[in-house]
């Protein structure tokens, strides 16, 4: 038996250290989570990847997120209903994109006119109350909603030229739901496939172009190399997009864990900002591929007025609908008001 004196003896020769060394344990596994975006490879790089890869290397090991672009395990229409089985862990993309069983989905990606600039979306959703909305609507639905941002404007890169109102008639466009059914009143043809077959298929005559996107996206996936002209009216501002997680997969997350996706996600809305505006000046001025056309602003004033109808349409689909149609016409009063730069004129 061990005595109390045995032990101050052998405390001295190492026995107390051996007692008292602790076990060495087996590191824990880390949280694995599948995340896809609407974007492709080309663009995803810039849009999705940062954050991603910001995540992973800050998580010092107790955290792996493996990203998946457009289509990669489901495609982009069913990426709701994968995120709410957990066959994909957490999402990139706009609501309307990703067919958002909620009154939300229009209001995603490219609503007409709803806003000028990139930095329309933060503040609509940090100081106009869209964030408690979104928060709110996707908790009834079992999806965290974690975050929006902008990103660019919505033009139309076409092989035809667009000089009038009147040459979007007939105009076969690779677009989003909301967009199509808003561009349907000047008689364009929305056409729906998938993301990466959008090049193909302006190259065998399927597409007449894309509104889709602003000129950085068009030079950076391809589409700048497969189409001729660059209309620089727009019919939004900003795509609305966010960021979101399975419910459960969000809860089982430690704080310190939430904190940094919170943390990775915030800094890919700054990089996005400044790749985004930095490149739709750059391009317009000096890229060397599209030719810019340009629709006088009086006429261009037809497609505005008609976002007003618009609008009214939408806002008597719902409660949700009317309110935030409320606060888009609050905010858009406000930067009407207040002119250059927040205006385009």
């Amino acid at each position: 038996m061990t005595t109390r004196r045995k032990f101050l003896t052998t405390a001295g020769v190492g026995g107390a250290a051996a007692l008292a060394a602790p076990t060495i344990a087996r590191a824990q596994e880390p949280i694995r989570w599948r995340f896809q975006t609407y974007a492709g490879a080309a663009l995803g790089e810039h849009v999705t990847k940062p954050i991603i890869d910001y995540i992973n290397a800050a998580s010092n090991g107790e955290m792996e997120i493996e990203l998946f672009y457009a289509d990669q395990i489901v495609p982009t229409g069913e990426l709701f209903q994968a995120l709410q089985r957990g066959t994909i862990d957490a999402v990139h993309s706009d609501d309307d994109s990703m067919a958002s069983p909620t009154p939300l989905r229009q209001f995603g990606g490219y609503f007409p006119f709803a806003t000028k600039h990139i930095l329309d979306v933060p503040v609509l959703f940090n100081q106009y109350g869209l964030a408690d909305i979104w928060r709110e609507e996707y908790a009834k639905v079992g999806v965290q909603w974690l975050s929006a941002a902008g990103q660019d404007p919505c033009n139309f890169n076409t092989t035809k030229e667009i000089k009038s109102v009147a040459d979007l008639d007939g105009l076969r466009l690779y677009t989003f739901p909301t967009a199509g059914r808003f561009l349907t009143k000047f008689g364009v043809v929305p056409v729906n496939i998938p993301y990466e077959d959008a090049e193909v298929a302006v190259q065998t005559g399927e597409l007449d172009g894309m509104a889709w996107s602003g000129i950085t996206e068009d030079y950076t996936v391809g589409w700048a190399n497969v189409t001729d002209y660059f209309l620089t009216n727009n019919i939004s501002g900003a795509w609305i997009g966010s960021f979101f997680v399975n419910q459960e997969r969000w809860n089982e997350l430690p704080e310190n864990l939430k904190q940094l996706v919170m943390a990775g996600i915030e800094a890919g809305h700054t990089y996005r900002n400044q790749w985004y505006w930095g490149g739709e000046a750059r391009l317009r001025a000096r890229g060397d591929k599209l030719e810019l056309r340009t629709v006088p602003a009086a006429e261009w004033a037809e497609v505005e007025n008609a976002a007003k109808e618009f609008w009214d349409e939408v806002a008597g689909e719902g409660e949700i609908n009317a309110k935030i149609v409320s606060i888009f016409r609050d905010y858009n009063e406000v930067v009407n008001q207040a002119g250059p730069p927040y205006t385009n004129g």
